[in-house]
């Protein structure tokens, strides 16, 4: 597997998520965008990597597979929004690095593992409402939620040249909701969500199924991914994998010095 990182170029302008300042993570409420480890390095050693404006996909590419949350869409600080906010009420904590560690995962399989960490115990039916209320209180911020412009451009770039899809760890109905915020759905020619397949990330099944969806042999895929779960889904389908954290972590810092 190929794991390109590179940074983005400066100039493109948004308006931040405003969310109330207990919960909003480090990344929005601190001056300075604060990179994770991995991110850190990657950014660093960005002078000699190809912004997302340079990329060319290898040779032999024949499609192109993009995860939706924190790739394509800047919806990561308005998800752990609506955790924190379900999961308060049953004391169960989800410190932020482990929230983006855990991206990719479905909401259900991430509640059970946290209120298992925690020794609280749930039955399915709470676990259901605790889906559909985290999910229903991120959509209450749905407006607020813009594309993560260096990766949309490589998106507008090969539309109409390649096969894409969006390959996501998220349910139908929200990514769904998203991709037509953003005027993004009728972009990509399949869409696989956590319905759609028995494992996840870091799983291969998803990409793999966006593959066969596609009519494409997995190895000839590239994927876009944001976390390491995403990263090692790709590894494990055979395909090409691009971590954008890098990308969407100097067009967050162009942002703030706007």
């Amino acid at each position: 597997m190929a794991v390109q990182t590179s940074p983005a170029p400066t100039g493109q302008t948004a308006t931040l998520l405003v969310l109330p300042a207990e919960t909003i993570p480090r990344r929005l409420a601190n001056d300075k965008v604060c990179l994770l480890p991995r991110e850190r390095n990657s950014y660093a050693n960005g002078m000699t990597m190809k912004s997302s404006q340079e990329w060319a996909p290898p040779p032999g590419t024949a499609a192109l597979i993009f995860d939706c949350d924190g790739t394509l869409a800047d919806t990561m600080p308005a998800h752990y929004c609506a955790w924190l906010s379900m999961l308060r009420p049953y004391g169960i904590p989800f410190p932020e690095d482990r929230f983006y560690a855990m991206g990719g995962m479905p909401t259900a399989q991430i509640i059970r593992v946290l209120a298992q960490d925690a020794g609280v115990s749930l039955s399915e039916v709470e676990v259901e409402r605790m889906v559909h209320c985290k999910e229903e209180t991120f959509l209450r911020h749905l407006q607020e939620v813009r594309r993560i412009e260096p990766v949309v451009r490589i998106a507008a770039r090969y539309r109409g040249q390649l096969p894409l899809a969006v390959a996501s760890g998220g349910y139908r109905h929200t990514i769904t909701r998203t991709l037509v915020h953003l005027d993004l759905l009728d972009w990509f020619d399949v869409l696989v969500t956590a319905e759609d397949t028995p494992r996840h990330k870091p799983e291969p099944d998803v990409f793999l199924e966006a593959a066969r969806r596609l009519g494409v042999p997995p190895a000839t895929c590239v994927v876009f991914e944001d976390t390491d779960i995403g990263l090692q889904a790709a590894s494990h389908a055979q395909m090409v994998a691009v971590d954008v954290r890098p990308w969407r972590e100097a067009w967050w810092m162009s942002l703030r010095r706007q």
